[in-house]
C-alpha cells in the first residue's frame, strides 16, 4: 500500500495531520506533506474532504456468508455434569439467534452423555449435535477439536460460543486456527449490530482499564469465549428440540495424549461464581484482620468472601475470589461491598447482583450509585454490629 498527496487538491485544512497516529504528516507551504514516518496505515484517507490523499490499496471485500446460519454453543461437561456456563451461553444464544432469525444448536461431546441433551433443549437448544465415544471422555484437546471442526465445516454455523473456562480456553484457540477464523476471548457482552447484522463482542482490554468492542467481518463462524457468570440462563420446560447423532472416527494415534488418572482438588469453599451471598472487601478493609471480619459475616449469611484486585494482589483473598473485569463475574442474590470505592473495573464484575449493599466512609464513593442500600460509616464499626445482630441469641 502506498499513500500520497495530490497537491493541487490539498487546501491545507490539517484534518489529516490530526488523524495521523504517527505524526507523519505536516503542512508545508500550505499543503500537506507525508514524511518517511508514514506506515501506510490509511488513517488519513477518510479525513480528507477534498480527496487529496490517494492510495493504491484495493478495498477488502466482505465475502458472501449467506450459507452460514445458526448460533452454536459448545456444551462443556465433566463427568456427565454440564458446566453452568453452558446454560448461560444458551441464554445469550437465544437472544442473538432471535436477532438473526436463526436457530440455536448445542454441540455435546463425551461418552454416554445423551441424557444431558434434554437439559440443553430446556435451556434453549433447538438442535443438539451429539457425539459419543469413549475417546471423548475425559476431555482431550485434539479429540474434541477434530469433532467440532468437522461439524463446523459440515454445517457452517454463523456464530460459535464457548465458555471461558479451563477447557474452553484450551479448545477455542486451537479450533479457531483449524477453521481459519478470528477469536475474541473473555467476552463480557455480546450483541448484534443493527446495521451490519454481525456480532459485536465486548471484552476488557489494557488490564481492564478500557472495554473493547470487536467485530469479525471477514470470516465465519464468529467465535468468542464468554466469561462464566456474565449471561443469564433461560429455561422453558415446553421447548422442543431435536438430537442429531454424529459419527465419531478418531484414531488414538491422532490424539497423541492419554489420560492416566484424574485428580480432583478438594475445594475449601464454594466457587464464588456459585455463591448466593458474597461479602466483598477492598482497599478500605485494611489488611487481613479486616478480612477476618468479613469472613465472620459471610459465615453467618452462608456466603463467600470476595474482593477487589488489590485485595487479591495483597494476598488477603485467593485470586479465584477476585471480582471484576480481570477477575470473576458474579451474580449473587446479595452482594455486600465493604470498603470498596466502586471503580468501573470492579463494578463490571458485580453489577448483575440481585441486591447490593455498600458500606463506605466516603459519601461520594461510586459504589453508592449502583447500590440498592448504602451505609455511610466505618466498616470496622458497621460489620461488627451486623455480626452482633445476626448472631443467634443463646
Amino acid at each position: 500500500m502506498t499513500v500520497w498527496i495530490e497537491r493541487d487538491l490539498c487546501d491545507g485544512c490539517r484534518r489529516c495531520v490530526k488523524a495521523c497516529p504517527y505524526d507523519a504528516i505536516a503542512i508545508e507551504d500550505g499543503k500537506a506533506n507525508i514524511s518517511e514516518r508514514c506506515t501506510n496505515c490509511g488513517a488519513c484517507l477518510a479525513q480528507c474532504k477534498k480527496e487529496a490523499i490517494q492510495s493504491d490499496t484495493v478495498p477488502k471485500q466482505i465475502p458472501d456468508f449467506s450459507d452460514y446460519r445458526g448460533v452454536w454453543v459448545y456444551a462443556e461437561q465433566r463427568d456427565g455434569v454440564l458446566a453452568k456456563v453452558t446454560l448461560e451461553l444458551l441464554g445469550i444464544a437465544q437472544v442473538l439467534a432471535q436477532e438473526r432469525g436463526q436457530k440455536v444448536s448445542a454441540v455435546l461431546l463425551g461418552d454416554k452423555v445423551e441424557s444431558l441433551a434434554p437439559e440443553l433443549i430446556r435451556h434453549g437448544a433447538d438442535h443438539v449435535h451429539l457425539a459419543e465415544d469413549p475417546s471423548l471422555e475425559p476431555y482431550r484437546t485434539l479429540a474434541h477439536v477434530k469433532i467440532v471442526e468437522t461439524l463446523i465445516k459440515a454445517h457452517k454455523p454463523e456464530i460459535l460460543l464457548i465458555g471461558a473456562t479451563h477447557i474452553g480456553r484450551d479448545l477455542a484457540p486451537r479450533l479457531s486456527r483449524r477453521v481459519g477464523v478470528g477469536l475474541t476471548a473473555d467476552c463480557t457482552a455480546l450483541s448484534i449490530d443493527p446495521e451490519e447484522k454481525i456480532m459485536l463482542q465486548t471484552r476488557p482490554a489494557f488490564g481492564g482499564n478500557v472495554m473493547a468492542t470487536i467485530a469479525n467481518r471477514y470470516s465465519r463462524p464468529q467465535m468468542a469465549t464468554v466469561r462464566p457468570g456474565v449471561m443469564e440462563t433461560r429455561i422453558d420446560e415446553q421447548h422442543e428440540g431435536t438430537i442429531i447423532p454424529c459419527q465419531v472416527r478418531i484414531d488414538e494415534d491422532e490424539i497423541k495424549t492419554k489420560v492416566l488418572e484424574v485428580f480432583q482438588e478438594k475445594r475449601k469453599h464454594t466457587p464464588i461464581t456459585d455463591a448466593k451471598v458474597i461479602v466483598a472487601g477492598g482497599r478500605g478493609v485494611n489488611g487481613k484482620d479486616g478480612f477476618e471480619l468479613l469472613r465472620a459475616l459471610a459465615e453467618l449469611l452462608d456466603g463467600e468472601v470476595g474482593g477487589t484486585r488489590i485485595a487479591a494482589e495483597k494476598g488477603y483473598i485467593p485470586t479465584e475470589c477476585q471480582v471484576g473485569q480481570t477477575g470473576k463475574t458474579v451474580r449473587p442474590e446479595l452482594y455486600i461491598a465493604c470498603g470498596i470505592s466502586g471503580a468501573i473495573q470492579h463494578r463490571a464484575g458485580m453489577m448483575n447482583s440481585r441486591y447490593i449493599i455498600a458500606i463506605n466512609k466516603d459519601t461520594d464513593a461510586p459504589i453508592f450509585k449502583v447500590a440498592d442500600w448504602g451505609i455511610v460509616g466505618d466498616l470496622h464499626d458497621v460489620v461488627p454490629e451486623l455480626i452482633r445482630q445476626l448472631t443467634p441469641a443463646r
